[in-house]
């Protein structure tokens, strides 16, 4: 029986390329992440929705006895105050949801894609007017985030320009422009840590402002400049809402402009992160790469034929491993020894066979075809091994 080396033949266009795989892999990692964050949450949070919920139906059973109504007609009245929320109507009375500045600030929630939720259109026109509207004023919106991430790319690269400049004469200055431009763009850890301050002086900023006109805690107006800041907008904690506020007109401008700051730098700060996110999957992909080529390096290794060498008292023959035409040995064993060969063979004794009865000739092609008639006659189950 003839054993010969498989040739393995991969399609190219089944191996995916490096962004292909980037993609799988960001694809796993991000449901992994949010898988984690599904649990961790779920601990934290089920277990105030749970409290909330025996706490609601106590109260609304005590206002049924109280008053003597029963239960249906008042979760009835509570599902059309539900439906009148759309169209902004509040237990407390609050700013006109629909007048021009509120209006305005609807259309910021919307082409920043915060979408807080607490504003609605509720016509059938209104609502099929905004997705065109949404459509042209969230792309303009994303490209105004683009191009002032390249304005502080410029601001960057500039400033550390200007700093070489004042630490190096003007000869040597002109000298290594040109060879040494990439030297002026700042590192993406830099970039990072800019924003990422940036980001914070403007998230503190803007809680000192809320806290002082919204009442709120100065831990929940960061936690809504997060939420506002990221385009997440859930809605629970909405700014400029009041029906009086000191110096509105002034409060107005000012929550406009942070909030288009505030989305500006997150934003930047994202694409910053991303770029860091990907540079941890090439260091990922090839870690991978070099664990498995070690992996398949010592499966190799292992598998690789062993070279045994016996000594004739008549004639020792060797194959020359330069030779082109006959690399490969021939080996030939008789057929009970071809079996205990491997079943009695120690690890630790590779090469050495611990059958006594076995015959094993070792001989590469030109001498075996040299043998004679006779010689090959009395060769008796004979496997030859390529």
């Amino acid at each position: 029986m003839t054993m010969k080396k498989d040739c393995v033949c991969c399609c190219p266009s089944l191996i995916p390329s490096r962004e292909t795989t980037h993609f799988y892999v960001l694809g796993l990692l991000i449901a992994l992440y949010m898988l984690a964050g599904a649990a961790v949450f779920s601990s934290l949070e089920r277990p105030a929705e749970i409290q909330a919920h025996q706490l609601w139906e106590k109260r609304l059973t005590d206002f049924s006895h109280e008053h003597k109504i029963s239960c249906e007609d008042l979760k009835y009245l509570l599902l059309h105050y539900e439906e009148a929320r759309t169209a902004g109507i509040r237990i407390e009375q609050g700013r006109a949801l629909w007048d021009i500045s509120g209006a305005f600030y609807f259309v910021g929630t919307v082409v920043s894609t915060i979408g807080f939720g607490m504003t609605a259109p509720s016509t059938v026109t209104g609502k099929v007017l905004l997705v065109f509207y949404g459509l042209l004023g969230c792309s303009a919106t994303i490209l105004f985030f683009n191009l002032f991430l390249e304005r502080v790319l410029t601001l960057l690269s500039l400033q550390k320009f200007w700093c070489h400049r004042r630490r190096s004469t003007h000869r040597e200055l002109e000298r290594s422009v040109g060879d040494r431009h990439e030297e002026w763009k700042p590192s993406v850890y830099q970039i990072t840590l800019i924003l990422f301050a940036a980001v914070l002086l403007v998230a503190c900023g803007a809680a000192s402002l809320y806290s002082a006109m919204e009442g709120w805690t100065f831990l929940e107006s960061l936690y809504f400049c997060f939420v506002a800041f990221s385009t997440v907008g859930f809605g629970d904690f909405v700014s400029s809402q009041r029906a009086q506020h000191e110096d509105i007109r002034v409060y107005q401008v000012a929550n406009c402009l942070l909030m288009l700051l505030g989305v500006c730098c997150t934003y930047s700060l994202f694409n910053a992160i991303s770029v860091i996110i990907k540079q941890g999957l090439n260091w990922l992909l090839k870690t991978l790469a070099w664990v498995y080529r070690g992996i398949r390096h010592f499966r190799l290794k292992l598998k690789r034929p062993f070279k045994l060498h016996f000594t004739d008292s008549e004639q020792t023959v060797r194959c020359s491993e330069n030779d082109t035409l006959h690399k490969q040995q021939v080996q030939t064993f008789s057929s009970s020894a071809h079996s205990l060969l491997w079943h009695f063979c120690a690890p630790s004794a590779i090469g050495k066979c611990l059958c006594d009865e076995a015959t094993v000739k070792t001989v590469c092609h030109r001498s075996y075809d040299r043998m004679t008639q006779g010689e090959r006659k009395g060769e008796n189950n004979v496997v030859s091994v390529q």
